[in-house]
């Protein structure tokens, strides 16, 4: 039996013109071309690029790194502006206590988000050895009436 609207909780009422916004970003980076970029620019890159709490997440490690470099610019493309209005500390990615990666946003990118209504964020990390990837989906307040 297919399942219904509801029953996914994503139904509030017919005829209502809930709007939720919901939108997605996805990135993939190559692992031995950051690698190489680093080496190249050194430790002025990788401050600029990242927060020293997420160095600490990282003990190192550029695949991790390039995991968490695909999240901010996932981030980004799912606030609709891509890396440039949004600064690189703008967009911070975390290890809960888990190790789950958490999302959270500073200056311009949490400006955008509120303007957006963009309220609550999802980060996907994954690497290997030669690539490393982020899905970021961001959800909205929901509104009723005209939009």
């Amino acid at each position: 039996m297919a399942e219904s609207r509801s029953e996914r909780g994503l139904d509030v009422g017919v005829g209502v013109g809930v709007d939720v916004g919901v939108d997605v970003g996805v990135d993939v980076v190559d692992v031995s071309r950051l690698s190489r970029v680093i080496s190249l620019r050194g430790p002025a890159l990788v401050h600029r690029v990242f927060t020293a709490a997420e160095l600490r997440d990282c003990r190192g490690s550029v695949p991790r790194m390039a995991a968490r470099f695909a999240a901010k610019e996932a981030a980004a493309k799912a606030l609709g502006t891509g890396i440039g209005p949004v600064g690189w500390h703008d967009v911070e990615v975390r290890s809960d206590t888990r190790g789950a990666p958490v999302l959270t946003l500073r200056g311009t990118a949490r400006a955008v988000a509120r303007t957006r209504g963009l309220g609550r964020w999802a980060v996907s990390l994954s690497h290997d050895a030669t690539h490393a990837a982020a899905v970021v989906v961001a959800t909205g307040i929901a509104r009723t009436g005209p939009t």
